[in-house]
């Protein structure tokens, strides 16, 4: 039986090559809800590494996106996202992800994001670093927003009352600029090896940015909430730093919850 980490990576190999498959076919889509995209692949995706763990691991739970998984009452929980940045793939724009994490007894110990377009696997395991295609990766060293470049992610559904344009715009202004990619793990893995110096969002699912979050952490990043508190899979939001950002972000967000806006919004026309 491999490892965690060798499941884990052998299992999103596999998903992202049959997701390249379903990509070139420039497959069809349905909706899940008025905004919510679920393709063909998201499924087929998700019944190959639902398959390949219980293979593995028939013992562990598994909470994946589209359902596929289940409950055992292990203290071993795998979450999968078989097709993050579903809209970009359904569109045919080449940002998206297959992403798995091991969470034992509620803390996460394997993850990785494999991204099939650059083939580029991450890879962390914790206690032991994080990896890019087998290279140590780190995170970044700017030590002042100004010279940061970051991102963040807006949801498909529910945008009626998410407040993240605020913080979009005071950040943009504050910063080289705000990022917008459409796949919560891969901008995670970016903030993990230094391509970003930050990463925030509203509203995410377990699945979504479990492995991102072990790969920022294991980078020597940090991961809260965006007031600063920690992070749980329950939380509402996260923000991820390379760690010399954190504090002040904290403080900007602090001002942009309160409604104390640096720079105010532009008028329209």
């Amino acid at each position: 039986m491999p490892s965690f980490i060798d499941a884990a990576v052998e299992i999103a190999h596999a998903a992202g090559n049959l997701l390249r498959y379903y990509h070139e076919k420039r497959v069809g889509f349905e909706l899940k809800g008025e905004f919510d995209l679920v393709t063909e692949a998201d499924k087929a995706s998700e019944k190959l590494v639902v398959e390949r763990l219980r293979q593995y691991f028939p013992s562990h739970s598994i909470q994946a996106e589209e359902g596929g998984g289940g409950e055992t009452g292990s203290e071993y929980r795998w979450y999968v996202d078989p097709l993050d940045g579903t809209t970009n793939f359904a569109h045919g724009y080449p940002v998206w992800s297959v992403t798995l994490a091991l969470e034992k007894a509620g803390e996460l110990v394997a993850g990785v994001v494999f991204d099939p377009n650059r083939d580029e696997m991450f890879a962390a395991e914790k206690g032991a670093g994080a990896f890019l295609n087998g290279r140590r990766i780190q995170v970044s060293k700017t030590a002042k927003l100004a010279h940061s470049l970051t991102c963040t992610g807006f949801p498909n559904h529910a945008r009626v009352g998410n407040p993240n344009i605020y913080f979009f715009y005071q950040l943009a202004m504050e910063t080289h600029g705000v990022r917008r990619g459409g796949s919560a793990a891969i901008d995670l893995s970016y903030t993990a090896c230094g391509r970003l110096d930050a990463f925030w969002e509203f509203g995410l699912k377990p699945w979504d940015l479990a492995a991102g979050k072990l790969l920022v952490v294991e980078a020597g990043g940090i991961c809260t909430d965006m007031r600063g508190g920690v992070h749980s899979m329950a939380s509402e939001d996260v923000m991820a730093t390379n760690g010399l950002l954190h504090e002040g972000m904290k403080a900007r967000f602090a001002e942009v919850f309160r409604g104390e806006l640096r720079q105010p919004m532009p008028p329209v026309g």
